[in-house]
């Protein structure tokens, strides 16, 4: 069984997340710079074995894609062509990045922690990971 990685992707950064080897539990990595996020994705999928990744959603509050799609298309695109056997999902992502400012409300960070670059990236990933977790559960 291999891991289970998720990517919040974003226009100038995107976070990453991945399952233990269980697929039981998230965890962020890094965020990645986007322009850089293929390459990163390649490199840790050829230092672990990772089964499938999950690629976050984004819809309005009807339940539509979202202006960002035209974003993530080629992304994904690109991602197929380039890692062709990988098994490649998309999940709904909405409120994800509100849920992790508001997590790191809830865990104390300060202000200016809240502030980093990546930090609600990272959040958000985790939290897209582990909501498809627990659908997988279900």
């Amino acid at each position: 069984m291999g891991r289970i990685m998720a990517i919040d992707y974003g226009r100038k950064r995107s976070g990453v997340a991945v399952t233990d080897i269980l697929q039981i539990s998230a965890n962020g990595l890094p965020t990645q710079r986007t322009c850089d996020l293929m390459e990163f994705i390649k490199g840790y999928c050829s230092r672990e074995q990772v089964d499938l990744i999950i690629v976050g959603e984004p819809r309005d509050l009807k339940g539509n894609p979202s202006e960002s799609m035209r974003y993530i298309i080629p992304f994904l695109n690109r991602l197929r062509k380039e890692m062709p056997d990988m098994r490649v999902e998309m999940y709904d992502e909405r409120f994800t990045s509100t849920i992790a400012h508001r997590e790191m409300i809830a865990g104390g960070f300060r202000k200016k922690q809240r502030a980093e670059k990546g930090r609600a990236d990272e959040m958000a990933a985790v939290i897209i990971l582990t909501s498809y977790l627990e659908c997988k559960k279900r």
